[in-house]
């Protein structure tokens, strides 16, 4: 009950503030929302379990990992914000560097329709599992869930109510990050009352798990947001406040997953990417809704912030020639393809595979600006070789948590 009632206390407190407090009515605080929606969806939710799974108590060592090959993707697009912009702002139509930049926004487009599946695919795992479906029809169920929110995302499309929706996901964020505060809060404060702990699985780090930590990506995707929001804020606040929602997202990763450490053992034994309802439900059983509330309203705004962005890239990509309303039937028709083909860890995989491909040549772009106008010192153009490198190998062998 104590558990409970800080969670809950906790999770009002930082909604309330966020909502109502002045500093959340500040520029800086809303340039900083969208990527930090964006990153903290529901993959801390995911990660827990599987790294668990395949890395035993060394999973916060990989989370590190993960979230340092992030950042430095993350410094990579920053460079971009200013550099390649300034660039194309005076560049010709047939420029190579324009012909990147908009091959690198088609794979963008391509990335985020993906995206959209594996949100839509997690929102259904996590609203089937507290109904015990039948194994036999779960699968079934789960896609048929996700076709039916794709194609009511695709109606508002046509329909011009999409834009609606986008803000009262929006309206969201705030409960959700009130939520995380509240399952944080929930987990500490059960460090305080309990002194005993699961047994712990062994770590576990070799390089045939690389493929799996790689294919994680998607987790700790969103960041890149920052780039495309050059009609609202400035480069100079785009740049400060992207590094400061990878540093909030960082710090909730690695908090939530070392208050989770005593139950590592259990998480590693979970079935399914929405395994970590059962371990929520062993610290106190009103943290099981609160993780479901906050994964669905999450998955939900996710999904669709991300449509509107895929379709509005394939439109700009193609200078009109494809509509917006189709563009966003393309994306919807891709993501149907996504889910009914793919396992919801499958779907983890691929989506990461797909952002992987998009950082890669966002390496490729600040190298070529840097070489073209010499802006970078040679350890900066290093340093864009390393990460494309690291992102091409992530694209190539990123791999499923299981199957």
């Amino acid at each position: 009950m104590l558990i409970t009632l800080v969670a809950l206390a906790c999770a009002l407190a930082v909604t309330a503030f966020l909502t109502f407090g002045r500093f959340a009515r500040s520029e800086a605080w809303r340039a900083t929302v969208t990527p930090l929606a964006s990153i903290i969806g529901s993959g801390f939710l995911i990660c827990g379990p599987i790294l668990a799974r395949e890395f035993g108590r060394a999973a916060i060592i990989a989370e590190a990992a993960l979230l340092v090959i992030a950042y430095a993707a993350g410094a990579v697009i920053r460079f971009n914000i200013i550099h390649v912009e300034n660039y194309l702002g005076r560049a010709a139509v047939n420029d190579p560097v324009s012909w990147l930049a908009r091959i690198t926004q088609g794979v963008l487009a391509l990335a985020y329709a993906i995206s959209v599946a594996y949100y839509l695919k997690l929102l259904a795992e996590f609203l089937l599992k507290p109904l015990a479906t039948d194994p036999a029809w779960h699968s079934l169920a789960s896609n048929a869930i996700v076709t039916l929110i794709l194609l009511g995302i695709i109606a508002l499309a046509f329909g011009k109510g999409l834009r609606r929706v986008e803000h009262l996901a929006h309206g969201t964020v705030s409960l959700k990050i009130g939520i995380i505060a509240g399952l944080l809060a929930g987990l500490a404060c059960w460090w305080l009352t309990n002194a005993a702990a699961y047994p712990l699985p062994p770590a576990s780090i070799s390089w045939g798990s690389i493929p799996l930590l790689l294919g994680l990506v998607i987790t700790v995707q969103g960041f890149e947001t920052s780039r495309y929001l050059g009609e609202s804020y400035s480069q100079e606040l785009r740049i400060r406040t992207m590094r400061h929602a990878q540093w909030i997202a960082s710090a909730i990763y690695l908090a939530f997953l070392a208050l989770l450490t005593p139950f590592l053992g259990r998480a590693a034994q979970t079935e399914g990417v929405a395994g970590i309802l059962d371990i929520m439900t062993l610290v106190a059983p009103a943290l099981g809704i609160f993780v479901l509330v906050g994964a669905l309203s999450s998955q939900l705004s996710a999904a669709v912030a991300d449509s509107i962005g895929s379709g509005g890239l394939m439109n700009e990509v193609t200078r009109g020639k494809l509509s917006l309303q189709a563009a966003f039937a393309l994306a919807g028709a891709l993501a149907v393809a996504v889910v009914w083909l793919t396992d919801p860890f499958q779907v983890v995989a691929i989506s990461s595979r797909a952002f992987a491909l998009f950082y890669a040549l966002q390496c490729v772009l600040a190298f070529v600006v840097a070489r073209k106008t010499g802006v970078a010192s040679p350890l900066q153009r290093a340093g864009f070789i390393i990460v494309g490198l690291i992102c091409i190998v992530a694209a190539l062998v990123g791999a499923p948590a299981e199957g």
